[in-house]
């Protein structure tokens, strides 16, 4: 797809987490890319290439990302039953809650809800080095 003012502007984000169910919110990081991108109007899409990786769209409250936290466990136990060794947990939890989101652009910024914020979560067992890639697309 092309056409006049058509462009697709990519950056990567590189942290380290904490370890497990580490919250991080990402929401002005994203929001600055998409200022440097100069789209106007488009989708900015966020994906963590990473098999154990999360990314939301939610508010981002202590209280809420602990009832968040428990709804993983619930979902996917750390102490389950698995075949796969010590971390089949955190690749179920990625397959249950996806590793991207896209989010429309309009005049410049982000067409996020009053609450919500882009989150990525970590579901290893362990801190990482992480990236997530922005690809902003659009006029």
């Amino acid at each position: 797809m092309s056409g006049k003012g058509f462009k697709v502007y990519v950056e990567t984000i590189k942290f380290n987490t904490k370890g497990e169910v580490d919250f991080i919110d990402m929401t002005d990081k994203v929001a600055d890319i998409v200022r440097r991108s100069g789209v106007r109007n488009g989708l900015a899409h966020i994906f963590a290439p990473h098999a154990t990786a999360l990314i939301t769209l939610n508010e981002y409250t202590p209280d809420l990302l602990k009832d968040f936290e428990g709804l993983l466990e619930r979902l996917a136990p750390r102490r389950g039953v698995y075949e796969h060794p010590v971390n089949a947990h955190s690749h179920l939890r990625s397959m249950l809650i996806n590793p991207s989101r896209t989010v429309p652009i309009a005049d410049g910024r982000l067409s996020l809800g009053t609450w919500q914020s882009i989150i990525f979560i970590e579901a290893d067992t362990h801190p990482r080095n992480r990236t997530v890639v922005v690809q902003v697309i659009g006029e």
